[in-house]
């Protein structure tokens, strides 16, 4: 179990983008960065972040690459500007990963742990006993146990989900409302 009162600056903070940091957009994939739009106070729970982790990383499947319905190009454009507006705010995020296939076997796609590793071998700090990872689908939550991580399910997209739920520690219905929980431990 999380106890929100054990996290210091040695831990690390995954996060889902998608449903977790901005709108996911209902069957279909944030294509540009016009339609990519901020969940109320996810901004301000970044910069809360950034005074309490170590690193946050983004992990993220990005089908609508693999479907071609956007470019890799597309995707860079919305995550630059995604971090000039956090940065902009106080925010940080240190690295993005992603995955582009459309194989649910593929090791970089979650609930697969090969976006952590990958984020382990570039921050060698990374401990995944002091890891959180936050998502809005049972997916990221399977991500976090296969990787040894604490979990954390924001019920943005999927509020009916029936908890307790053995693959989530904690569960709140916003990213905001995660942060200022950490603010009070």
């Amino acid at each position: 179990m999380l106890d929100l009162n054990q996290i210091d600056k040695s831990w690390t903070l995954f996060l889902d983008r998608d449903g977790v940091i901005n709108h996911e957009k209902e069957m279909d994939y944030v294509l540009n960065y016009d339609e990519f739009i901020f969940y109320e106070g996810a901004k301000e729970a970044l910069r809360i972040f950034d005074e309490t982790f170590s690193t946050i990383i983004i992990v993220t499947n990005q089908r609508g690459i693999g479907k071609e319905r956007m470019t890799e190009e597309d995707l860079t454009d919305i995550h630059t500007k995604m971090i000039g507006e956090i940065v902009s705010e106080e925010g940080r995020i240190d690295k993005i990963y992603y995955s582009t296939s459309l194989d649910n076997d593929d090791p970089l796609r979650k609930p697969q742990s090969g976006m952590a590793l990958l984020a382990k071998k570039d921050f060698p700090q990374i401990n995944f006993s002091t890891s959180i990872m936050v998502g809005n689908n049972v997916s990221d939550m399977l991500f976090g146990r296969n990787t040894g991580m604490h979990t954390v399910f924001l019920k943005t997209t999927s509020p009916d989900l029936e908890l307790p739920h053995a693959a989530i520690d904690l569960s709140f219905n916003s990213l905001i409302d995660f942060a200022k929980a950490l603010q009070k431990s």
